[in-house]
């Protein structure tokens, strides 16, 4: 499995430039960890990299995504975001506490809460709404990441008309 992580980072480094490291790092009043790829190319990279891995169990994808948010770079979690996704079908009502530790653990920046928010936290919502009631108590983290993640996973729901 670290083959495929080393792929993905060593495409990362190769798509890496200075000046859009630079730019990035403006957008942020924390210190973020940045390898400098446009988003574009980390969405593409993300698309084609899990090619190789869909035929996993969700197990071992949730597992690669965590050690792609360990790494703390904004790309990687952006990465991870993308592969939990892309997955979404395959979520269980257990699969919130995952979301919530890589909330809890790993994001330091909004980029990184809204990507993982929006499309796989407020995915899971409209699967199983009744968690929904689990966001008051994230409304009350002491971590801002979760404070904010209760806001921001129902934004794209709540686009359809949900919750």
């Amino acid at each position: 499995m670290n083959h495929i992580l080393i792929q993905v980072r060593q495409e990362l480094i190769h798509s890496a430039d200075e000046k859009t490291k630079q730019n990035g790092l403006k957008f942020f009043k924390e210190d973020v960890k940045l390898y400098g790829v446009k988003t574009a190319i980390v969405t593409s990279i993300s698309k084609k990299s899990f090619e190789t891995i869909k035929e996993k169990d969700k197990g071992e994808i949730l597992n690669l995504c965590e050690e792609l948010w360990k790494s703390g770079y904004l790309e990687e979690s952006f990465i991870a975001c993308n592969w939990s996704y892309f997955i979404h079908k395959q979520y269980e009502e257990g699969d919130l506490v995952v979301f919530r530790n890589w909330l809890q653990r790993y994001v330091s920046n909004w980029a990184a809460c809204d990507t993982l928010c929006n499309h796989t936290i407020g995915t899971y919502l409209e699967m199983y709404p009744h968690k929904v009631a689990e966001l008051k108590e994230w409304a009350r983290s002491e971590n801002r990441w979760v404070r904010r993640g209760s806001a921001v996973s129902l934004i794209i729901p709540a686009r359809k008309g949900n919750f």
